[in-house]
């Protein structure tokens, strides 16, 4: 099964390095994130996030001072139609404090494993194969579907 059939079958939770790997164009991902972002534009794939996300891919612009790329983040991350971006609330804090208990991740990790499991996603797509460790929710890191 490819990449693209496997996020198809649930709501999907998008790390914040794919959209880092997509918007500055990184040579060797790009080939197999672009069908993802391409999925998401077309609603086959039902995608989310979190605000988490935005403060990570917004450090860079922010330090080079190119508002032009940080207003690429934004476009894609608070205008896509077919993608979600929620904030987070004590629930979710709650749930990555108890994560972070379970497995030591890294605090914005945990809270993003937590909005996927809060928010009803089935697949969490990461490069990070350190929270394969998680048994929550199923992580998939992208290194796996290499094109």
């Amino acid at each position: 099964m490819g990449l693209i059939d496997e996020l198809k079958e649930s709501k999907v939770f998008i790390d914040t390095a794919l959209f880092i790997y997509y918007i500055e164009k990184h040579e060797k991902y790009l080939n197999t994130v672009k069908p993802i972002f391409t999925a998401i534009d077309t609603g086959s794939i039902n995608a989310i996030t979190s605000t988490i996300t935005l403060l990570e891919v917004l450090v860079h612009p922010f330090r080079l001072n190119n508002e032009t790329l940080a207003e690429k983040y934004r476009e894609i991350l608070l205008f896509t139609d077919a993608l979600t971006t929620f904030e987070i609330s004590n629930d979710i804090s709650e749930t990555a404090a108890k994560l972070r208990a379970k497995y030591s991740l890294k605090t914005p990790d945990a809270i993003q494993i937590a909005l996927g499991i809060t928010y009803g996603a089935g697949k969490f797509l990461t490069n990070d194969p350190g929270l394969k460790k998680v048994s929550e929710i199923k992580v998939i890191s992208l290194d796996e579907y290499l094109v």
